[in-house]
């Protein structure tokens, strides 16, 4: 039980970030979707080491454990428009495959070269 009341409360402090970044962006008048904000937000926090990794990672574990049912509703909700599944649609999910092939190629080589580039510097010391 402690741990489910540890979940949701590290998910609260990962929400009161997007709110933050929501706040930001109506105050700033800026057009930025404000989760990203928050996100930004986040890493920086958690760069600076002002928030240890610690006190979020179980609830952010949760939530990319379920992070597939976020898109469900929008999967169906493309069966209400057929004309997606057309020529142009078949265009649109070609480009979107694609430019995900690339982005998780490309991040899992820089985050590669980047733990290379890391484990290199540990064995200097």
């Amino acid at each position: 039980m402690k741990k489910y009341i540890r979940i949701v409360l590290q998910i609260c402090i990962l929400y009161l970030f997007s709110i933050l970044g929501s706040f930001i962006v109506q105050i700033l008048h800026i057009k930025f979707p404000g989760s990203i904000v928050g996100l930004l937000l986040l890493l920086g926090c958690l760069y600076l080491k002002i928030i240890p990794v610690n006190i979020i990672r179980d609830g952010a574990g949760f939530l990319l454990g379920v992070f597939a049912l976020f898109f469900v509703p929008s999967t169906v909700g493309v069966m209400n428009y057929p004309e997606l599944l057309s020529l142009n649609g078949i265009l649109l999910i070609s480009s979107v495959m694609i430019s995900t092939v690339l982005a998780i190629i490309v991040s899992g080589r820089l985050s590669q070269y980047l733990e290379g580039r890391k484990s290199g510097e540990e064995e200097i010391q």
